[in-house]
């Protein structure tokens, strides 16, 4: 889906993280299409699945920053020279540049300033000289996609009529031929950060107790979690690991009824198809910012635990705590109210 304004500002939207960081600016970026005659997204290689995949894009422009993510690459000048021309060739007349609340925003607005964008926005708590002509405040306790269309708000763009600001995907593949047709619940076991997902072991505890609760468990995760996935899957579920790219997992867990996944990408890829989430949500990082927005879930997890806003990625505690000590129980109890609340939901209306 492309902005249809002729007229308005060419305007780029900077998100440079993970995909479910990009998912979460969704909302912020239907709000610049909407008042942009074209609106391009600069992200991070983890990132340009999701921006794809984003209503109001026209243009993915990719770039791997050296201050942004757990392996970032070195600073070499070629590249952040190839980045400035590139930007520079498109005569962006704005730009957003969204960043996490621990995060900042000012390395890129610099490139952007190199680049000749004559405006720049974004969230700061450091002074930010001349590289920002909004230099806006983020407010206290805002999720990360609702702080993102505060800003974009704040610049002057608003969300279309109709648009009620909750996390969306464009058309995504039938999945039907890898799931099959007969009800099913996802489980995600993996995370990019292993504080914030169940050890293998728990993982396979629970898709053993879902399956004998009869429920038909679909396990997914990426090629790299493989292994994983087998040993969670254990012969029991149907194992996709490594069968699905971005937009085939987005699908599977459109088709699902429940995911159940840490505070990870599949958790917000989850709320952008609009399936409810059971999420096991350590508390390395506040809820209140990355929990599973705008749609039915439950947070599973000792939000207390000594982790909490550690932004540990290893957890630092033995026996992980704060989620392996979610019961099956909680688990079983935390889907079946999942399901039936969208029993509720797609019951069509009674009538007369």
């Amino acid at each position: 889906m492309t902005s249809s304004h002729l007229t308005g500002p060419r305007t780029l939207v900077v998100r440079l993280d993970s995909a479910g960081d990009v998912l979460l600016a969704g909302p912020a970026v239907r709000a610049v299409a909407a008042g942009s005659a074209h609106t391009a997204m600069l992200c991070g290689p983890l990132g340009e699945p999701a921006a794809r995949l984003l209503p109001g894009v026209d243009e993915v422009l990719v770039h791997d920053a050296p201050w942004v993510g757990f392996s970032a690459p070195p600073v070499r000048r070629e590249t952040t020279d190839a980045l400035v021309d590139s930007l520079a060739a498109r005569r962006f007349d704005r730009a957003l540049i969204l960043s996490s609340y621990h995060q900042s925003p000012l390395p890129a607005a610099l490139l952007l300033k190199l680049a000749g964008i004559p405006w720049t926005a974004a969230d700061s708590e450091h002074y930010p000289g001349t590289l920002l002509d909004l230099r806006h405040r983020r407010a206290p306790h805002h999720h990360e996609a609702r702080a993102a269309l505060d800003l974009a708000e704040a610049a002057g763009f608003a969300l279309p009529p109709g648009d009620e600001g909750a996390l969306r995907l464009t058309v995504l593949p039938d999945t039907a031929p890898l799931t099959g047709d007969d009800p099913y619940v996802v489980v995600h076991p993996g995370a990019a950060v292993p504080a914030r997902a169940w050890s293998p072991e728990r993982a396979a505890r629970a898709v053993a107790a879902l399956d004998e609760a009869g429920h038909r468990v679909v396990v997914t995760g990426s090629p790299a979690e493989k292994e994983l996935t087998a040993d969670v899957a254990d012969g029991i579920a149907l194992d996709l690991g490594g069968r699905t790219g971005f937009p085939e997992l987005a699908g599977v867990l459109a088709g699902a009824g429940v995911v159940v996944t840490g505070n990870t990408g599949p958790s917000h890829l989850s709320a952008a198809v609009g399936t409810p989430v059971v999420c096991l949500f350590a508390p390395v990082v506040p809820a209140e910012r990355w929990a599973p927005y705008r749609v039915p879930h439950r947070l599973l997890g000792r939000q207390e635990a000594p982790c909490a806003a550690s932004r540990a990625r290893v957890c630092p505690v033995p026996g992980h705590p704060c989620l392996d000590s979610v019961t099956d129980t909680d688990v079983l109890a935390a889907v079946d109210a999942l399901l039936a609340c969208r029993a509720r939901d797609d019951r069509p209306e009674a009538t007369a």
